[in-house]
């Protein structure tokens, strides 16, 4: 039996630059961050043949071809395994909809789980790689590549997307203290809405040709943070947020609605500095930076919707278990 423990993300800015439309000529990049909120993949061998799935759903089927969670399906086809096995997921949180990145975090931690039962070692690089070629070449999932390389990796990342489909990775260097002062100004609040993010993504890459200008100044904006974090101005990050906000809402048409424009509008008279969603938009978690100063009377202007409390992890996807 095989346990993983994958990390969901949070996006700080660059988020759009990730898709293949666009860094094939432009330059692609993202700063984003692995928390302390996991999917679990717990992966057994059975006595019988067949394949048997938990997650919001059960599945009890005797061919690969047949199980209708596609993710799964996938994983299970491209690692080989055809029969006798079991599968769990388990979720911190609410996962679906919630803008961490969680079909891309369970797509890694699932192929991390399906090699380490198959006794191999594979590196970060490899699952990163192959969960995108899972869910953007076999899936045809409207969607970046950014999710499943924080999720295989961790930590705080600069994230390069380069035109010959290879990523660079650089850690951006912060001590424990830092990391605590910048997830304390980088409150989480649920939206309460949950949407189907390819709905939201689908309309952006379609819009990509149209919106180049925007996405270029949205790639920028990673440069400007990586110098800020690097001079340790925290507090530029509530700036850059607003400009990503302003910019992502103009990518696709669903990315904001009333119910966020209000929330947003409360947090920044309250205190925020800078607020934007933490994934496709639509729904999931609103991001805001709020300084020491003005952070109790945020909370208690938004009482009214439930805080996600976490820390940075600095790793990435790992196996807690691994027995024979």
């Amino acid at each position: 039996m095989v346990m993983s423990q994958t990390p969901l993300r949070i996006s700080f800015v660059g988020g759009g630059t990730d898709f293949a439309s666009f860094y094939k000529t432009n330059k692609g990049q993202v700063i984003s961050a692995s928390i302390d909120k996991y999917i679990y993949v717990i992966v057994k061998k059975r006595v019988d043949d067949l394949i048997v799935l938990h997650y919001t759903e059960n599945e009890i089927v005797e061919r690969v071809a047949d199980i209708k969670h596609e993710i799964i399906r996938e994983a299970l086809l491209h690692a080989g395994i055809e029969k006798g096995i079991e599968i769990i997921t388990l979720a911190d949180i609410t996962a679906k909809g919630s803008g961490l990145g969680s079909s891309s975090v369970l797509t890694v931690g699932l192929l991390n789980a399906l090699y380490h039962f198959q006794g191999k070692q594979v590196s970060s690089e490899t699952i990163a790689k192959e969960a995108c070629i899972i869910e953007i070449e076999k899936l045809k999932k409207p969607i970046g590549k950014q999710d499943q390389y924080i999720a295989a990796y961790g930590g705080i990342k600069k994230i390069e997307f380069n035109a010959d489909e290879t990523v660079t990775l650089t850690e951006i260097n912060l001590s424990e203290e830092e990391k605590n002062k910048l997830s304390h100004s980088l409150i989480l609040h649920n939206t309460k809405m949950m949407r189907k993010a390819e709905t939201v993504l689908q309309e952006q890459l379609i819009n990509i040709e149209k919106r180049v200008t925007e996405l270029q100044t949205i790639s920028n904006l990673v440069n400007q943070l990586d110098t800020a974090f690097d001079a340790k101005d925290f507090d530029l990050l509530g700036n850059l947020l607003a400009i990503n906000w302003d910019l992502k809402k103009t990518l696709a048409s669903k990315v904001s609605n009333d119910q966020i424009n209000e929330m947003v509008d409360i947090a920044l008279s309250n205190g925020a500095t800078g607020c934007k969603i933490a994934g496709a938009g639509g729904g999931g978690f609103l991001m805001s930076y709020v300084p020491a100063a003005h952070r109790e009377s945020f909370r208690a202007a938004m009482h009214p919707y439930k805080e996600l409390r976490y820390q940075f992890d600095p790793a990435g996807s790992r196996i807690l278990l691994n027995i024979k």
